[in-house]
């Protein structure tokens, strides 16, 4: 298991260990290719290890490293902006080999610590670069089309509803949880043209990840209006939708991981977006030796997004929805089927 640090003197340390690395001989450009003697450390996004989402399917590809890689590991919380970039600068001062952080939230900071520290390798988990920004090279943005795992549930959704009407809620109003929206209601389209989708956000800040009685308020107001399928993008919000969804006897799509045991008989399913996948990767590659900077992208052709479609978790989707949806997602991975992203 990763080891979890405190937080509470971590710009301190960071600027005494910053100025003893400038007097630290310079690392080599090339990645140690015994895991043991390889450290990664991984800073997680809004929530922390234990939101049973992001963070968590984070961490386990994290575990798995360590497992299968025989890499250190040890992760951080952050309590807000400044921490999120001390404590990269922390990991990089220290001599880590790759230095890992969780979410979009990180794209401007991860950016700024990779070229302060080019001999470190980075990467960031739903990497934003801004418009026409390039990116250090030593820094891997690792992106996933969200949009094709969501086109997938908002097929379920659209096979499955009794009513006609579905949900959407999604934490901050931004372009990464658009593009969610865009698959969800494209596949929703795709089986059920007369079917009607409502949606809603959380608010326009990262606390919107992390309001569950906000995400139980806008379920409610969904679920009232005729909406009995509600697929939520939202973290930690999503616990007040799942609650909602059981108190007005509709169902609720999960996101990021498997979230049926969050409230069993009312998760329908999950959209599975494999951050574990992505970090493991990303390790292993270091590991080899042919980490490269850059953006990389994963959907359903490299098993990156997907859902629960199996075993008890999935026992509410009938087989011929099943069928239908394995065959989009076929079409999908073989580029017949362009699934929209805003």
């Amino acid at each position: 298991m990763p080891a979890a640090l405190s937080l509470r003197r971590v710009t301190a340390a960071v600027a005494a260990l910053a100025a003893l690395s400038l007097l630290l001989p310079a690392r080599g450009e090339a990645p140690r290719r015994e895991g043991a003697s390889i450290r990664v450390g991984l800073v997680f996004d809004v929530g922390g290890r234990g939101d049973k989402s992001f963070n968590d399917a984070a961490d386990l590809g994290l575990a798995r490293a360590a497992r299968e890689l025989g890499v250190t590991t040890e992760v951080l919380e952050p309590s807000g902006a400044e921490d999120r970039e001390a404590a990269m600068r922390l990991f990089a001062a220290r001599g880590f080999d790759l230095v890992i952080g969780v979410g979009f939230i990180f794209s401007t900071d991860v950016a700024v610590v990779a070229r302060a520290f080019p001999a470190t390798r980075f990467a960031c988990l739903d990497y934003a670069a801004p418009p026409g920004g390039a990116l250090p090279e030593n820094l891997a943005g690792l992106t996933f089309r969200e949009e094709e795992g969501a086109f997938l549930v908002g097929a379920i959704a659209g096979l499955t509803t009794a009513t006609g009407r579905v949900g959407f809620i999604g934490g901050m109003d931004i372009p990464l949880v658009h593009r969610f929206e865009a698959g969800y209601r494209a596949g929703v389209r795709e089986v059920c043209p007369a079917c009607d989708v409502s949606v809603a956000y959380a608010g326009t800040t990262p606390d919107a990840f992390r309001d569950p009685v906000k995400g139980k308020a806008l379920a409610v107001s969904q679920a009232a209006a005729g909406a009995d399928i509600l697929f939520h993008v939202s973290g930690a919000t999503g616990h007040g939708v799942f609650e909602a969804a059981r108190d007005m006897g509709v169902k609720a799509i999960g996101v990021d991981r498997d979230q049926h045991d969050e409230m069993p008989g009312t998760v329908l399913t999950s959209m599975i977006k494999r951050a574990d996948v992505a970090v493991f990767e990303a390790i292993r590659a270091l590991v080899e030796g042919r980490f490269e900077g850059g953006i990389a992208s994963f959907g359903l052709a490299e098993d990156g997004v997907g859902y629960v479609r199996e075993g008890p978790h999935a026992a509410g989707i009938a087989d011929a929805t099943k069928a239908r949806v394995s065959a989009l997602a076929a079409r999908i991975s073989r580029g017949e089927l362009d699934v929209p992203s805003r």
